[in-house]
């Protein structure tokens, strides 16, 4: 076979991997971000007005385009990942380590519930099952971790694991209420998981004014702060001022555990088999109310551990406004397990970009004085390439057979 023929034919394999299409749905995200920096920035406006008023001034505006765009940019990467003046500066001298690690603490510090609640999300998605619920299942998870973590006095070897558990178990709660109802009376789960959200948010208020959970002392709606004990220590010790914590392992214990679940066991091969064919999975005798339930207590599960793990790892507590803030972790992870592809692997890496962009943005906001909110821009644009591929294919020419552009057009959740 001769090179050019080599080259097609990698080229063509290439071309049909999902994968392709997500990296360039990310760049066009970015471009879209580049589009509202120019369109709201009122100099470099001004600058495009007076195009024709100098033989400089295209040249002019141009470049204050691209200075505009790309400081947006890299206070975004510094804020986010590190600032490669502070990472020499440590690296030649040996201090300042904390400052230059401190973006990529944030960073982890945001991704590691988002990647558990996520997973949790992408397995439910799946089984073609939509769980909405996560945020109140992460809620739950919170509530109990915290009971179990303040209330209860243990050596850590067994006060820290049985606070996960106590959160964990939570989220299972969370999520055995609406598979119950799904499995045994039809209920929509959409409907059903997504109010529930709302039951849970007033549980917690109740929680946190009327019980034995309360912080002594206090009349606002915040718990008690879990023992020492309980807590998930920070990862480089707590004179470093890092906030990453040994949560990062639980994420990546959930993810490794998730992988191997939906590929390698027999019920994650149930759970798939009816997310991509329910009548087919009926007819090989799958129990599917048995797979409801079992997916909702799972995918609960571990939106509770998110919950716990977020709790345990940074705030120590729980108040009124525990996760509820910017549309919640459980509403972000249907997003991240989108950009996934509800897949483990393709998971942890889009919750790694929703926290470094997030985290980014707030470090772009203070040093440039762009709104955070134009990375909520870059979240939204991505979410809606990725959620639409033909659209991608079609932009960048990676054109398929007609047949498999249709099939992924209309594919569910768990293509």
């Amino acid at each position: 076979m001769s090179d050019a023929a080599v080259s097609v034919s990698w080229w063509a394999r290439l071309r049909s991997r999902p994968a392709l299409v997500t990296v360039f749905a990310l760049l066009l995200g970015f471009v879209v971000g580049a589009l509202v920096i120019v369109t709201t920035t009122a100099s470099v406006l001004d600058a495009w007005r007076g195009f024709f008023h100098s033989w400089s001034a295209p040249g002019h505006a141009l470049k204050l385009t691209v200075d505009n765009v790309g400081a947006a940019y890299r206070t975004m990467f510094e804020g986010a990942i590190l600032s490669p003046s502070n990472f020499w500066h440590a690296l030649t001298t040996g201090h300042g380590w904390p400052l230059a690690l401190t973006p990529l603490s944030e960073t982890l510090t945001y991704a590691t519930p988002l990647a558990i609640a996520s997973i949790g999300v992408g397995i439910a998605f799946q089984t073609g099952i939509f769980n909405i619920g996560a945020n109140g299942q992460a809620i739950l998870g919170g509530i109990a971790g915290a009971a179990v973590g303040s209330m209860i006095h243990l050596p850590m070897v067994l006060h820290l694991p049985l606070t996960l558990l106590a959160g964990l178990l939570g989220g299972v709660v969370g999520g055995m209420v609406p598979g119950l109802l799904k499995a045994y009376t039809g209920a929509h789960e959409v409907i059903v998981t997504l109010m529930f959200n709302y039951v849970v948010a007033a549980f917690l208020i109740l929680t946190l004014l009327s019980t034995a959970l309360q912080m002594p002392g206090q009349q606002n709606d915040i718990s008690r702060t879990i023992d020492g004990s309980a807590q998930l220590p920070p990862l480089f010790g707590a004179s470093s001022g890092l906030r990453v914590n040994w949560g990062l392992f639980v994420a990546a214990a959930v993810a490794v555990f998730a992988w191997w679940f939906l590929e390698r066991s027999s019920l994650g091969f149930d759970f798939r088999v009816t997310g991509a064919n329910p009548q087919a999975a009926r007819a090989s005798g799958i129990n599917a109310k048995a797979v409801i339930v079992l997916v909702f207590a799972i995918s609960g599960g571990l939106a509770g551990l998110a919950g716990v793990t977020q709790m345990a790892g940074t705030t120590h507590f729980v108040d009124g406004g525990f996760l509820i803030g910017n549309a919640g972790i459980g509403f972000t992870a249907i997003t991240v397990s989108l950009l996934g592809r509800n897949r483990p692997g393709g998971i942890v890496l889009a919750s790694l970009l929703f926290a470094a962009l997030g985290v980014g943005g707030r470090a772009m906001q203070a040093a440039t004085g762009i709104p955070l909110d134009l990375a909520t821009v870059i979240q939204s644009a991505v979410v809606l390439f990725v959620a639409t591929p033909v659209l991608v294919k079609e932009i960048f020419r990676l054109r398929t057979a007609p047949t498999a552009a249709v099939q992924l057009a209309t594919k569910g959740w768990g293509s």
